[in-house]
C-alpha cells in the first residue's frame, strides 16, 4: 500500500475519451505538477501509458503510476468507475515492480541506437526474404542460423503481448525469466524458442544483410538495417505500476492462461 499522503500529478491521454472522462477526475483532487509529484495517475490505455513509461526512463524521473483505463485493452490499466476517491484508491493500491529491457542496436554503419522495451526486444524482416539470425546467449552461439520472420525477447509483463500473439509463453510477474520466441521460423522449424534468465545477455546477429535486411523494435522503437543487437534486463530502471486490490498485473497475467 502507498502513503495516503502522497502528492499525485495527473496525465492525460490526448485522446477524446480521455480527456471527456478526465473532466470530474481533474476536479476531484488537488493535483500537482509531475516534477513535484510522489505518483503519476495516468489516464488512458495501455499505449498510451508504456509512452509515460517510457517518458520517465529517458528523462530519469521515475515514479510509481497507477493507469485509470479509458483506452481500448488496459491491461496495465485499473477500471475506471469506482466509489472511492483517486486518493483513497491510490493509498489502497498494491504495488508491482517491473524491470524493463535495454536494447543496444547497432546498424550497418555502425552507429549506435540504446532504447528502452518495457514489453519486448523483436527483430523483423524489411522485405520478402526470410530473415537469417545468429542467436547467442551469454556470449555462447546458441544458433548459428534461425530463418524465419524474425524473433523477440519478452519481459513477464510483456509476455501476454505480442509474444504470446507469436505462440511464446506466459511469464509470471517476478519469476525473473524472459521468453526468447521466433516469430513464423521456417528453420529449425520445430523450434518453438526458450525460457532463459533475466540476466542473461542476449545477441543477434544479421546473416546476409544486404539481401536479407532486418529492423529492431524496442516496443515502439523502430531501427532499421541492423547488423547486431544486444539485450539484457535494464535492472537499474525498475519501474512501477499500482494496481487496486485483487486486480494486480500478477492476477490478470495468471488469468488470461485459463481464457479459452
Amino acid at each position: 500500500m502507498t502513503n495516503d499522503t502522497a502528492k499525485l500529478a495527473l496525465i492525460v491521454s490526448n485522446s477524446e475519451k480521455a480527456q471527456s472522462g478526465a473532466i470530474k477526475l481533474r476536479e476531484s483532487h488537488d493535483w500537482v505538477r509531475p516534477a513535484e509529484a510522489d505518483i503519476y495517475v495516468v489516464v488512458g490505455g495501455d499505449g498510451f501509458m508504456l509512452h509515460v513509461l517510457h517518458e520517465m526512463l529517458n528523462r530519469g524521473h521515475v515514479r510509481p503510476c497507477y493507469g485509470i483505463n479509458l483506452g481500448t485493452v488496459g491491461f496495465l490499466m485499473n477500471r475506471e468507475r469506482s466509489k472511492r476517491s483517486i486518493a483513497e484508491r491510490v493509498a489502497r493500491a498494491r504495488s508491482v515492480d517491473v524491470i524493463p529491457l535495454e536494447m543496444d542496436a547497432i546498424t550497418q554503419e555502425g552507429e549506435h541506437h540504446h532504447f528502452f522495451a518495457i514489453n519486448e526486444v523483436s527483430l523483423l524482416r524489411e522485405t520478402r526474404q526470410t530473415a537469417k539470425l545468429e542467436v547467442e546467449v551469454n556470449g555462447k552461439v546458441r544458433m548459428p542460423e534461425l530463418a524465419g520472420d524474425g524473433v523477440l525477447v519478452s519481459t513477464s509483463a510483456g509476455s501476454t503481448a505480442y509474444n504470446f500473439s507469436a505462440n511464446g509463453p506466459i511469464l509470471p510477474l517476478g519469476c525473473r525469466l524472459l521468453a526468447l520466441t521466433p516469430i513464423s521460423p521456417f528453420r529449425p522449424r520445430r523450434w518453438r524458442g526458450a525460457i532463459i534468465p533475466e540476466s542473461a545477455k542476449v545477441s543477434f546477429r544479421v546473416r546476409e544483410p544486404e539481401k536479407r535486411p532486418v529492423a529492431a523494435v524496442a516496443d515502439q522503437k523502430e531501427v532499421r538495417d541492423v547488423a547486431e543487437v544486444h539485450i539484457r534486463a535494464a535492472r537499474s530502471h525498475v519501474l512501477t505500476l499500482l494496481f487496486d486490490p485483487g486486480k494486480s498485473l500478477e492476477e490478470r497475467i495468471f488469468a488470461e492462461q485459463f481464457e479459452v
